[in-house]
Parts: structure tokens; sequence; C-alpha cells
């Protein structure tokens, strides 16, 4: 397919605004309520436990968001925090791959889709966002997002695209970025914070680091130097520090300068990203020198930043640990939880201070959307047999109203014409 990931047609939910009339003229403006358990120190995203879910730093105490189903049935990318249109809150974003057994010429199964969701754990309601058929890969990964863009990779072998979404537009369509042969095949590896939207990517072929400006298209070069499969990265709220997973022995906190990368409006935004990068600057060095969060740790799966950049959750070892940014290598993490669950990715959001922990409810579990886009485009009962199935055909028709049309006239689509059974 031309984009591996297509926008669902599902509606969003409006936004209803109430007003009130009163007798004066002067607009009074009411202070929120002040909200017993407050979230003041954001919320921990966590993908483990056969759920997608959060826990509260400040009491460690955790509730599901969605339910996956069990028995490796899904291959799950993220969690990450994201902007939502008419939302004053952030929401959580994940990526599946249906992992079940596949459909075969001879065998039932299911077509593997890739769904990106998104979950409102205040509300408990649950959007897919986009899906398309992958049967070539394990689906996405790399799933990263700031305060504009969410990004993920998805692909095979050499054919590693960046996908992009614009959080911020309500309509947003899912846009490919970058795709060999045309430009490099790229590891998503984190985003840089703020609206800017950079997003860190790791070269497939030369182990490379770069960002990648989804606005502009273009490949700046990276303030740090991370080895070839070093990975991921989180930046600190303010973007003065970034935490580097190493490809063993834990990770490491560096000082970051992101001013020089910042997008320039000299470049034009129809550009495309090349193996090229643009230069920039090279960042001025800062004093305050790179230190270990805990060597003897193992590679750490996913980084997070809490919003005051005081301390470091790393999703390690199947559980979440939280480390002191300014502490001292070897040093025991001040918290860790979710010590058996699984984790495998963790996003930390900012302050809430709107919400508690007591507010979450669950959300639907993602398998009703896979499981009724397979019932809807099933086979017929009569053609779904061993005998059948190999006889089916599906035909794929892309318009592009910038080229001339190889059809001469409509009548020619009789050529294609088939009476075979529709599959999937």
């Amino acid at each position: 397919m031309t984009q591996r990931l297509l926008r669902a047609s599902i509606p969003l939910a409006a936004v209803l605004i109430l007003s009130s009339c009163g007798s004066s003229s002067t607009a009074v403006v009411a202070s929120p309520s002040p909200v017993a358990g407050a979230l003041t120190q954001g919320l921990i995203a966590y993908v483990g436990g056969g759920n997608v879910g959060v826990v509260d730093p400040a009491t460690g105490k955790s509730a599901p968001v969605a339910p996956l189903p069990g028995a490796g049935a899904f291959k799950v990318a993220g969690p990450v925090w994201g902007p939502a249109p008419g939302l004053a809150y952030p929401v959580i974003y994940f990526a599946i791959h249906d992992d079940r057994p596949a459909e075969r010429r001879s065998s039932p199964g299911v077509v593997p889709y890739d769904w990106l969701f998104r979950v409102d754990p205040f509300t408990g309601v649950i959007e897919p966002i986009a899906a398309s058929a992958d049967l070539d890969s394990e689906g996405p990964f790399g799933l990263s997002a700031n305060q504009h863009y969410l990004a993920l990779t998805v692909g095979c072998c050499t054919d590693y695209q960046v996908d992009v979404l614009d959080l911020m537009q309500p309509d947003a369509q899912i846009k490919v970025l970058t795709r060999p042969p045309a430009q490099p095949a790229l590891f998503t590896e984190g985003a840089g914070p703020g609206v800017d939207g950079l997003i860190a990517v790791r070269g497939f072929a030369t182990g490379a680091w770069y960002f990648l400006n989804p606005q502009l298209g273009v490949l700046n070069q990276f303030p740090l130097t991370p080895g070839t499969d070093d990975g991921p990265v989180a930046f600190s709220p303010d973007g003065a520090m970034a935490a580097v997973s190493l490809v063993d022995h834990g990770a490491v906190i560096e000082p970051v300068n992101l001013a020089p990368v910042l997008p320039s409006p000299s470049v034009s935004a129809s550009a495309r990203p090349s193996a090229s990068p643009t230069t920039k600057p090279t960042p001025t060095p800062s004093a305050v020198a790179p230190r270990r969060v805990n060597s003897t740790l193992p590679h750490v799966d996913s980084l997070a930043w809490s919003p005051d950049a005081k301390q470091l959750a790393l999703a390690v070892n199947g559980g979440v640990q939280l480390h002191p940014a300014a502490g001292r290598d070897g040093d025991k993490p001040v918290q860790a939880f979710l010590g058996t669950a699984g984790v495998t990715g963790i996003d930390w959001s900012a302050a809430i201070p709107t919400r508690s922990l007591s507010s979450v409810k669950a959300a639907a579990n993602p398998e009703t959307f896979v499981d009724a886009l397979l019932d809807a485009t099933k086979l017929p009962a009569a053609a779904d047999t061993s005998q059948a199935r190999p006889l089916t055909k599906v035909y794929l028709w892309a318009f592009d109203s910038s080229k001339t049309s190889p059809i001469a006239a409509p009548e020619s689509l009789s050529t294609y014409a088939t009476s075979a059974p529709r599959s999937r």
C-alpha cells in the first residue's frame, strides 16, 4: 500500500460548549476548584500486564486504561502522551499490530492490520485514528510524540519509512514523511519537546543520528553523538537535557542545546528529507558532563522525564524505575513500580492539576475495533473455504489528478473486472 497507515473513517467526538447568561454584562472568570489528589506530578503511562495503563508517581497506585487481549494477540508500540483537539489535558496514543495467526490460502485466520489508537484516560473513550493492512512487518515501532506531532516507524528489512500525524489538526491524515529509496531508511527514536515537532531518528544503514523536522521536511544534524545501536532518547521538557538508552549498561544523561536545530524560515516547507542533513552550527559545549544513570542495568526499553525534569523514569527489566536526574552512577531507584507486569513502554505526562487518579476510567478493548473490521471485510461464508480462497482476487485502485489516466475510456474497466468472490 502507498501509505501503511491510513486514516480510519471514524468521526471524532464533538466538543459542546455551554454558556450562561446573567444580569451583569461583566464576564466572570471562575477558577477551577481544587481537586483532591490532583496529578501535579503528572501520570506515567505504560504498556504491560495486559493493559495500557497509568501510574501516579506520587502514590505508586496504578489504573488500567485500555485492556489488551491475552496470549500475545497484539504487538503494542508506545504509549505516548500527546494533545487532542478540544481538550485541555493530554491523552494517550498507542499502536498495535494484529499478531494472531494470519490467514493462509488453505487455512483461516486474520488479515494482520496496524492500528493507531487514541484513548482519553479520564472519559474512558478510545478512538481508532488509523488502520492499514500489514502483511510484511511486525507493526509500528519507535512511537514518539510532542506537543505538535506523533511519529512512528513502519516497514521491514531495508524499507523502513517514517509516518507522522499532526496532533494539532482535528482532521489530520497520517503522512509518509520518508520512504526509501528516495529518502534514507530511518528509525524513530524520540521527540524533541515543545511545538517545533523535531523527531529524533537513526539511520538504518549508517547508524547516524539526525533531527527530522516534519514541518519543513528536512534532516538536521543531531546535537548529541549516541552510538549506532543506542536509543531510544528522551528530552527533558525544557530541552536542556537528554537521556539516551545505551545498547547495554543502562542509560546516560547529557546536556543538550536545541537552539541550533530549531526550524529555520529560510528552508522551503515543501522540501523532502534527503540522505544529506542540512548543515547547522555546532552546539556550544556545556560545562555539565554526561553522567550514567545506572550502568549495572541492561538496555532500557523506554525513558521519560518528570514534568520538573528532576526525575527520570526507566522501563527496564519489565518494570518501571524512577531515578533522580542528579544522582550518581549505581544509585538504586528512589521508586519502583509494576515490577512483574512486563512493562515495555512508558511516557510521563505534564502536570494535570484538574484531574486525579480516581477519575481515570478504563476504555473498551481495542480488539473490538479490530474484529469489527475483520468481520466487515471477510469472505462470504459460502466462499470462505480452502478450495475457494486461492481463487479470490484483490484490486487496488489509486487516482492521481496530476497525471494522465492510462485508461482511455470508462468501458476499458471491463477488461479488469472479476466475478470471483470479494476478498480482503
